[in-house]
């Protein structure tokens, strides 16, 4: 097989028609995410110089909010007016905004309780920086499943090409199944990660691991204690870095001191409880 079909098998690297906007995107996404990333933490420092969060009426407005408004608003724009210059620019930028904005909450949606500053809020942050390195991969040309300009000994037809697709996507469900988020979004791109992702033992608590047997679930926990330890670290002390460390225990939890200091109540709180202060919230605009 030649240098050429290897190539093509993980993707073209032809810059994408809409480079620009992507650009824009991106730095709208990344700069909005690291402003409300500041914001919540001096709201949480509670700092008195600082903005405080906006209760109109007794409503504590989160601000995913705001980000689905506007993308909603960018979003049409985009669709039914098709702005190019600067319109067309300052619509990537708005919308990468508001996708920053929602999915910095991204951990609230997924649970349907406040857990901004708990252990479950640093799914946020994961969701964004995937989000970011899919946009720089589509920016550095690295385009998924595409197939043009492969070899002949690629080409073999359309049912060929059809194998190569679906088996790349079933093998990054099955990452993601296994608990391998980053190796499934990244095997969508080159398809050797995903077939090493799905070879290898799940992590514990993911849905795959649930139907292991004992002796291979005992493995899997060896495995992540071992060699996960490292990177679980390095992983938690850049998260503190960049969205501040969760000063609350995991929601569900059996930490004892948690749950004595705590009321019972207390330990996961839902989207419609009344705020109590602005350290108990979640990010606040």
């Amino acid at each position: 097989m030649t240098t050429a079909t290897l190539i093509s098998l993980l993707g073209s690297f032809e810059p994408s028609a809409g480079r620009n906007h992507l650009i824009a995107f991106t730095g709208g996404l990344l700069c909005t995410f690291l402003g409300i990333r500041v914001n919540t933490r001096l709201i949480r420092a509670e700092k008195r110089w600082w903005f405080r969060e906006l209760h109109p009426g007794g409503l504590h407005i989160h601000h995913m909010v705001v980000g689905v408004i506007v993308m909603v608003i960018s979003g049409i724009s985009i669709i039914a007016l098709d702005p190019y210059g600067f319109w067309g620019i300052a619509a990537a930028v708005a919308f990468g905004g508001g996708v920053a904005l929602t999915l910095d909450e991204f951990a609230l949606l997924l649970h349907l309780e406040d857990v901004y500053w708990y252990e479950q809020g640093r799914v946020s942050v994961d969701a964004v920086i995937i989000t970011i390195t899919v946009a720089l991969l589509f920016l550095g040309g690295l385009q998924p499943f595409n197939l043009d300009g492969a070899s002949t000994l690629t080409r073999l037809g359309g049912w060929a090409v059809t194998l190569i697709i679906t088996a790349t996507v079933v093998l990054a469900v099955i990452c993601f199944l296994k608990g391998k988020v980053w190796t499934g979004v990244l095997g969508c791109f080159v398809p050797v990660l995903a077939l090493i992702g799905a070879l290898r033992l799940a992590k514990p608590n993911s849905p795959w691991f649930r139907h292991y047997g004992p002796v291979k679930q005992e493995r899997a926990l060896r495995r992540d204690q071992r060699l996960a330890a490292y990177v679980r670290a390095a992983r938690h002390a850049f998260f503190d870095l960049i969205a501040g460390k969760p000063h609350m225990p995991h929601v569900g939890g059996d930490d004892e001191a948690g749950d004595a200091d705590r009321p019972r109540d207390a330990q996961a709180v839902p989207l419609t409880t009344p705020p109590r202060s602005a350290t108990s919230q979640a990010g606040q605009v």
